[in-house]
């Protein structure tokens, strides 16, 4: 510290405080302006601040609250009266040294927009990315539990139980394992059903379950129809577009519950909230979907139109709410024509039989949802 000036101490209409920033005492001193600040209390030891250390602190209106960088980081000296303000603040010519530069401001104004746009490109192509390289690799052990969290959601909106009508229930095995077999789907574990709901939907979840709703039978006029719409739910089971939509969605809460074992949770939740109520997978995803069901009815012999038809008398009479099948599986011309454009004879014998039809159509009974 500087040795205190001789000059006459400066006087000052409003008092000026001090804190030592040792101790909470609040001081009342008299102000030396000579070669140094120098900081004086009656009785006390006087202090000594270097013009060149000190600097502005924040502060109210109508005080001038200084800090010194060789003193206590606690203390604080607070100038009320203007003049002397003014005066002190004359002689500190690196007051507001420590205050950010106009190119200090343009330096954080750069680094917070780079920050935003990772982020961006981290939503936008690095999640996507993951979700990609991550679905595949999930073990089937989890994947079934999820699947199992899932369907209990699912239930619980669309009906508790499986329709289970004997013969119904093995019309729907039969055409389902030949759909599986064409599929080329080794998944001994697969398991499928149909809910007791007027909704027209089918959907596919992790662990090999699938799900067609009553109302999608209701409005089927023969297996083949059915069956397109299966095999494009076996196409999101084959490439693991479910899974990879639940780490898309769930993204950091799945990731961490996957890494520790609490895959049932809340990423559950959010895949049965989010990712099946309001199913939805992307154009390629869903294109993908279409050319593997292309390719199953091919090699069962029968013509994909069929289910496109299904998909078009639906969406065209209902409008497309949220819970019809356009939710799920947006219908385009593009999509119409393509499965128009793949029309074929039937080659193949049918997938089922009249008698086996009828009865997949009452296998959730007679009478009305």
């Amino acid at each position: 510290m500087s040795e205190l000036s001789t000059e006459a101490p400066a006087q000052s209409v409003k008092p000026t405080i001090f804190f030592d920033g040792v101790s909470s005492r609040r001081r009342q001193v008299t102000l030396m302006l000579g070669d140094a600040l120098g900081i004086a209390e009656e009785g006390g030891t006087p202090v000594s601040w270097a013009y060149a250390d000190i600097r502005r602190a924040d502060s109210p209106a109508g005080v001038l609250r200084l800090a010194c960088i060789t003193a206590p980081p606690l203390a604080r000296l607070e100038i009320r009266d203007a003049a002397l303000a003014a005066d002190v603040t004359a002689r500190c010519m690196r007051l507001d040294e420590h205050q950010t530069s106009r190119r200090g401001v343009a330096k954080i104004v750069g680094w917070s927009v780079a920050a935003a746009v990772s982020i961006v490109c981290v939503v936008l192509f690095g999640v996507p990315l993951a979700a990609d390289r991550l679905a595949p690799l999930v073990p089937k052990p989890v994947e079934r539990r999820i699947g199992d969290a899932a369907e209990v959601q699912m239930k619980t909106i669309f009906g508790r139980s499986v329709c289970e009508d004997p013969a119904g229930k093995a019309a729907f095995t039969k055409l389902v394992n030949r759909l599986r077999d064409a599929a080329g789907l080794d998944d001994d574990s697969m398991t499928a059903g149909v809910l007791p709901t007027a909704v027209p939907n089918a959907f596919a979840l992790p662990g090999g379950k699938v799900f067609v709703l009553k109302g999608l039978l209701d409005k089927a006029e023969n297996p083949d129809e059915l069956a397109g719409i299966l095999a494009h739910e076996l196409g999101h089971l084959k490439h693991h577009d479910n899974m990879r939509g639940l780490i898309y969605n769930g993204g950091t809460s799945f990731l961490i519950g996957l890494l520790f074992g609490d895959v049932t949770g809340s990423s559950a939740v959010i895949f049965a909230s989010r990712s099946l109520v309001e199913a939805s997978y992307s154009r390629e995803a869903e294109t993908g979907a279409d050319t593997f069901a292309i390719d199953v009815m091919h090699a069962l012999g029968r013509s994909p139109k069929p289910a496109a038809e299904l998909m078009f008398r639906i969406t065209g009479k209902e409008g497309g709410g949220l819970t019809s099948i356009l939710a799920s599986h947006p219908l385009t011309e593009d999509r119409l024509a393509r499965m128009t454009k793949e029309d074929r004879p039937a080659s193949g014998p049918p997938l089922l039989t009249d008698k086996e039809w009828q009865a997949l159509k009452l296998i959730c009974g007679s009478g009305k949802i």
